[in-house]
Order: structure tokens, then C-alpha cells, then sequence
């Protein structure tokens, strides 16, 4: 009995004279998963939106993409609405986007009912699916706007409305990339429990090989628009052929041992790896053994307030931190790991004085900075500086890459003290130093990829050679092999200019990889801290035994 339920033959996707995806074949077994890996644009999910309809206009679709006799690629846009949310359905990376921000989350599910499902819809079978796909208080959720919810509700908000017709097929593009890990452990293990009880087949898209270890059967492994690699998950994992699912394996940062450089992609693609590269653990000690402390941070604590009465005064607070205490050395790296919501980024900006505390102190050099001026402060600016998550919202789209670079030394008024050389050339100097081509100093910020403008960020951010660096989820958005180019970056700059490190993460393999001592997070509180191995080996709480727990281990 044959049990393909999709056949893809040589299909091909272009754009004006470029090809983006070319001659790519596979097939979807009924009940199984395929998981379609690769860096960003590689084609993934460009291959998948031509199966339902979803390119624009000026693209150019050949080939054969057959979903149980009826082929999708000569389907007119009538045929692509009947065959959309009702024989596959796809899951959008980021679900904030995805839904409507103005519609209630239930409304928005009723509708995909009432667009393809025989009869009226009904709130009662909603409240269930939400009930099945593990949301909490479905009937206040039902009534509430995407903003009210957390990442994790909103994507199994998504999840609901994908197999609220239960469809043969659901696409997953990127489900859980923005997710903390035990968020992303829920999400896995919910999609494989539905597939389970409906045989729904599901295409899982990710740059993570990690992850795809956890749900796929089957899988794909997509380079610059070729499928490079293919066949059962076991072999691609374990005995992977080609030399660029080797590199995407290898540049997971491990959690079994501390390289001193993690091996790259293009290290694997051009023969130039060397073995020692990513075969040299260092767990006996930490990177540096820093003595002196350059932050003081006693009982800090940072209050919201969410409703004040007619007068102004509080009614009702958060607690974005509450009482946190510690040092960071000089010299160190410093990791801050916690799931979403837990105060890492309020401690981080407090830290810089972004947002003012409500308690507690800091120090920076045995000073209290919040006894200082604003003048006072501002002066300080230059050795106190943060790398944000997304480089594309933190870089000025109308700045050129190297006017985004030399800004800081212009607002801090330093451009005139740089002896020797011009501004211009301390910057393309800086941008080699971080792996930027110099005559890109010109380009914009849209004509970067994701990895090119992180490492703007980072010069910009080192431009004026400071000596604590905030790195807030600064590689959580790039592929595995870009967050592997980056994180070496960072760990060479740290010891050729001494930096200070405070790393905020909620990837615990990266901030193992990274940090000489390792702060927990929950609910604004550090609840444990130590070494990565201490922490790794012999976690003391049982929140960190579950974070732990929860990262993609390929077995």
C-alpha cells in the first residue's frame, strides 16, 4: 500500500534571474515527519510556500508537487484557498506576526472553521483544541488579543488554528527558533502527541539540527537552494555524508566539554578544518580567573507599576528583579540564563542604568551609579555598553554600516582624540577586526544578512573600547553556524581587549559554551549560580535540573 501522501519532483523557484531553490525532490510519508534543515536562505521555506500558493506573483514555480493525485503547482488561487487550512496548514515562525493583533485569539480560530468547515463553528470545539493543545484557562484565552499572551500561548494558539480542520499536512516553518528551550521542549513534544492521535504528516523547517533530532523521521538538508543530504533521521545525524551537515552537527556549541573554538561551517564546505579545533575541551578550569571585582551588585531589585489610582499612586507592582546580588569580575564572562519573563534583560539595562532601580545598588569601580550626575554618567557611557538581540531593529536604516559604527565616537565626542588615524579608518580597521569587508562601508543595514549586521552591532558596540559589554540574546535569532562565527568573535576580542562580559541567554548549550561562571533566573530572583560544570553536573534547584533537561540533545 502506498503511503505517500505529498511527492515533490524537481521544483524549482526563481525570482527575476536568480533560481532560489532548484531541482528539489523528496516525498511525505503519511503520519511521519520530514525535517527540511538549513541556514538562512537556503530555500526552505520559500520550497514550502510554493506548494501552497503563497509567493508573490513575479515568482517563477516548475516542477511537480503532488498531494495525493492532485498536483499543487497548476492550482489556480480558488484551488489554493480549498486546499489551504483545510489539507495543509503551516505554522509561521513568529506567531505576533502572524496573528491578527486587532481579532481575539478564539475569533481568529472560529474563522479558519467558518472557512472551511461544514457547518457553523463552534466556540465549544475551540475551547477543546485549545484545552488539547495545552492552555492554560482556554475560555479566557479564547477571549483575549495575541499581545495578552506569552511567545509559548501564542504559538499553540497557532498550532490550534493549523489543525482546527485537521488537515493531512501541517508545515511548520521555524515554530520554536524565538523560544526559551523548555517552552520549545512543550511545543516538540505537543506536536508529536497530536500527529500521533490524528496521523497528521508534518513538515518540520529549522536551522537546528538539535532540535529536528527531537521530532523528525526523515530529513532534508537544504545549501543555497540544493537539497545537499537526505534519508532517514537516524543516518543524517549520526553518519552524516556531505560536509556541510558534518558543520552544521559540529558548530552546536557541546555540553559534554569546553572547546576552545567551535568549528565553523565554511571550515567543513573548504577543507581548512583542524581536527584540534573542536577536540579540545578545557573543563578543568574556567576561560580566565579574574580576581578583581568591576561590578558590585547588592539586593537590586526593579518595580513596575502596572495600575495606579486617580492620584497617581501605585496599586498594583511587578517585580522585574527582585534583590539580586553579585559580582562580575574583571576579565570574566559572566552568564545570565532564565526563561522569558524572568528579569534577565531589566537586569541587564538596569545594570547600565537604561531603566532606573527601585532598590539596592550597583557599583562600577567601587562608584554607585546611581549617585551620579547625569553628566556624570554620560561620561561614563563609553566603558558601559550593550549588544542587542535583533541587529536589525537596534541598526539606524537610514545610517550607512560604517556612519552606524563611527556614531558613538561622535555622540561621546571622542573622534578628535583618535591619534594616527582617521575616524574612517579606525572604523574598516574595526570592521576586518569583527570579519566585515571593508568596502561594505557604504552598504546599508538591508543589505547585510542577520550574522553581517550582529557583527556591526558589536563593532559599534566595541568602537569606543569599553570595558563591560552586555550581550542580550545577541546570537539567539542567527542560524547555528552564523551564532558559531559570532560567539568565537566574541571570545577573540574578549582576549585580545580584556573585556567584561555580562552574556544574557536562554540557551544553556551557548551560555555553557561562553561563560566563566553562570547566574539562574527565576521569577526576578538569582536562584542558583556557580561554574558551567558545577551547574551542568550538580544543579542545586530543580528549576535548573528542567532547564537543563529541556535542551535538544541529538542521542
Amino acid at each position: 500500500m502506498n503511503n505517500t501522501i505529498l511527492e515533490v519532483k524537481n521544483l524549482s523557484v526563481a525570482f527575476g534571474g536568480r533560481t532560489v531553490v532548484e531541482g528539489l525532490n523528496y516525498t511525505l510519508q503519511r503520519g511521519r515527519t520530514l525535517g527540511i534543515v538549513g541556514e538562512s536562505g537556503s530555500g526552505k521555506s520559500v520550497s514550502t510556500l510554493a506548494l501552497m500558493g503563497l509567493l508573490p506573483k513575479q515568482a517563477k514555480v516548475t516542477g511537480s508537487a503532488l498531494l495525493e493525485g492532485t498536483e499543487l503547482l497548476t492550482l489556480d488561487e480558488e484551488g489554493f484557498r480549498s486546499i489551504r487550512g483545510k489539507r495543509i496548514s503551516m505554522i509561521f515562525q513568529e506567531p505576533m506576526t502572524s496573528l491578527n493583533p486587532v481579532q481575539k485569539c478564539g475569533a481568529q480560530v472560529m474563522e479558519m472553521m467558518n472557512a472551511h468547515g461544514e457547518g457553523k463553528a463552534e466556540k465549544s470545539k475551540v475551547i477543546d483544541l485549545f484545552k488539547e493543545v495545552l492552555l492554560p484557562r482556554p475560555e479566557k484565552i479564547f477571549d483575549s488579543y495575541p499581545h495578552e499572551l506569552s511567545g509559548g500561548q501564542k504559538q499553540r494558539v497557532m498550532i490550534a488554528m493549523a489543525l482546527i480542520n485537521h488537515p493531512d499536512i501541517i508545515i511548520a516553518d521555524e515554530p520554536t527558533t524565538a523560544l526559551d528551550v523548555t517552552v520549545q521542549k512543550t511545543i516538540l513534544e505537543l506536536l508529536k502527541s497530536l500527529q500521533s492521535k490524528y496521523g497528521t504528516s508534518i513538515i518540520f523547517i529549522t536551522h537546528d539540527l538539535g532540535v529536528i533530532s527531537q521530532i523528525a523521521d526523515d530529513i532534508l538538508v537544504m545549501y543555497r537552494g540544493k537539497a545537499m543530504e537526505q534519508g532517514p533521521a537516524e543516518k543524517i545525524l549520526h553518519t552524516p555524508q556531505e560536509p556541510y551537515t558534518q558543520g552544521l552537527l559540529a558548530c552546536r556549541p557541546p555540553l559534554d566539554s569546553r572547546p576552545r573554538r567551535l568549528p565553523t561551517v565554511e571550515e567543513y564546505l573548504s577543507g581548512d578544518r583542524k581536527e584540534e579545533d573542536g577536540q579540545q575541551p578545557d573543563t578543568s578550569a574556567p576561560i580566565s580567573t579574574p580576581r578583581t571585582p568591576l561590578i558590585e551588585v547588592r539586593n537590586l531589585s526593579v518595580t513596575y507599576t502596572l495600575k495606579k489610582n486617580l492620584f497617581g499612586r501605585p496599586l498594583q507592582t511587578l517585580k522585574g528583579v527582585d534583590g539580586a546580588s553579585f559580582d562580575i569580575m574583571e576579565g570574566e564572562t559572566m552568564g545570565l540564563v532564565g526563561e522569558s519573563g524572568c528579569g534577565k534583560t531589566t537586569l541587564g539595562r538596569a545594570l547600565l542604568r537604561l531603566i532606573d532601580h527601585s532598590d539596592g545598588s550597583v557599583s562600577y569601580r567601587g562608584r554607585a551609579l546611581d549617585t551620579l550626575s547625569g553628566s556624570e554618567m554620560r561620561a561614563l557611557r563609553p566603558k558601559l555598553q550593550i549588544i542587542f538581540q535583533d541587529p536589525y531593529s537596534s541598526l539606524n536604516p537610514r545610517l550607512t554600516i560604517g556612519e552606524a559604527i563611527s556614531e558613538p565616537l561622535r555622540v561621546h565626542r571622542t573622534a578628535g582624540r583618535i591619534e594616527k588615524t582617521t575616524v574612517k579608518e579606525r572604523v574598516i580597521e574595526l570592521m576586518q577586526q569583527v570579519g566585515l569587508q571593508p568596502d561594505w562601508y557604504n552598504r546599508y543595514p538591508h543589505e547585510l544578512s542577520g550574522g553581517q549586521r550582529q557583527r556591526v552591532c558589536i563593532a559599534r558596540a566595541l568602537i569606543l573600547q569599553p570595558e563591560l559589554v552586555v550581550c542580550d540574546e545577541s546570537v539567539s535569532a542567527l542560524d547555528v553556524s552564523v551564532q558559531a562565527q559570532v560567539l568565537n568573535l566574541l571570545n577573540d576580542l574578549k582576549e585580545q581587549y580584556r573585556f567584561t562580559y555580562l552574556f544574557i541567554t536562554h540557551d544553556l548549550s551557548v551560555v555553557h559554551y561562553m561563560a566563566d561562571r553562570i547566574m539562574v533566573m527565576q521569577k526576578g530572583k538569582v536562584v542558583e549560580s556557580g561554574t558551567p560544570d558545577d551547574l551542568f553536573h550538580h544543579p542545586q534547584t530543580a528549576y535548573t535540573r528542567t532547564l537543563i533537561d529541556a535542551i535538544p540533545k541529538i542521542s
